[in-house]
């Protein structure tokens, strides 16, 4: 039986739905031919950062400041600013580079908070030739005074910053902690995303203690990480029915990819099963879901997704309230699994 495992994200018509999130394993041209290799159906640069950008920026100024008092005569021999080759300049060959060396979508990355000239590069990153933009906003709020609408309003202004700056499709990147996430996606499509990823997996801190230093812990995710997602996208769905969804964090197993098909997302974005088991490990999953589809008669993608969301659901309330209280209710601490 043939099973058609296409699909459509961000206007960029997919042979399947697995794509590559961004992470240091397309980071880089030559990984970035494994990753076609091994079957990607589209990939996710690493972000490029707005402090990183910034940071670049008046080093640079500082350097031209610093010495123009010494050497005033000289300072006509310095490049123009922007001209510079910096960090963010080589994110933009990289882009470049990966749109000549391989045939697959190329989805660039830019990781920000806050408005500012940093926005500029995301019509650099139309120039360079992405595919489409992924807008990573990481933002943890720490400030009593910024009240719920605040924050909300700190994202739509990015988003409708970086709109207005490229014509590129966008998706808007962001974690789950708002006070209503319906409402929160809706707004942010109304400020011109095309697409949302489901979600930002925020790095928590850890103590040294040794040193008693703050410091990062990155850690891979777990297959149990795929249920917020996999809830949210079930949600969501109905309520978006035209926006692109993507859904990312343990995505571990086909049946993970076949799951997150089923509450209808359009693409299961990857990486940590990437790096535990390869970049092969592609193929594995695509060939699972082709096979857990044609097992239970299904000749699409499109003909199953969506079909277990929160509208389609025998009991959509599972999606809520209702699956906490049956979780607890039928917990047994000698079960050997229990599920929710």
């Amino acid at each position: 039986m043939s099973v058609d495992l296409s699909t459509r994200y961000l206007g960029l018509d997919l042979p399947h739905p697995l794509v590559v999130s961004a992470c240091p394993l397309s980071g880089t041209v030559d990984g970035l031919l494994e990753l076609q290799a091994a079957g990607a159906a589209a990939a996710v640069l690493p972000s490029l950062f707005e402090e990183q950008i910034e940071h670049d920026q008046m080093a640079l100024h500082d350097f031209y400041e610093s010495t123009s008092e010494k050497f005033p005569e000289a300072a006509s021999l310095f490049p123009e600013l922007d001209d510079y080759r910096t960090g963010p300049e080589q994110y933009l060959e990289l882009v470049a580079q990966a749109k000549r060396a391989v045939s697959m979508p190329i989805i660039a990355s830019l990781n920000g908070v806050s408005r500012g000239g940093w926005i500029d590069y995301a019509r650099k990153i139309q120039d360079a030739g992405a595919d489409a933009l992924e807008l990573n906003i990481y933002f943890i709020a720490v400030d009593p005074d910024d009240d719920a609408a605040a924050v909300e309003r700190r994202y739509l202004d990015l988003v409708e910053a970086v709109r207005a700056a490229v014509t590129l499709p966008l998706a808007v990147k962001l974690g789950p902690y708002f006070s209503s996430l319906p409402n929160m996606a809706r707004k942010l499509v109304a400020a011109g995303a095309d697409g949302l990823v489901l979600f930002n997996r925020f790095l928590q801190p850890d103590i040294e203690l040794e040193t008693l230093r703050v410091v990062p812990r990155l850690v891979l995710s777990r297959g149990d990480e795929l249920r917020l997602p996999l809830r949210w996208t079930a949600i969501l769905r109905p309520q978006l029915p035209a926006v692109s969804i993507a859904a990312t964090s343990g995505v571990h197993s086909p049946g993970d990819v076949v799951k997150l098909m089923l509450v209808g997302a359009d693409v299961a974005m990857v990486a940590s099963s990437i790096y535990k088991h390869g970049a092969h490990y592609l193929t594995t999953l695509r060939e699972g879901l082709r096979h857990w589809l044609a097992e239970h008669e299904y000749d699409s993608i499109a003909q199953m997704k969506g079909s277990s969301s929160r509208i389609n659901a025998a009991d959509p309330a599972a999606f809520e309230r209702a699956n906490y209280v049956k979780t607890l209710v039928e917990f047994s601490p000698t079960s050997a699994e229990w599920r929710v």
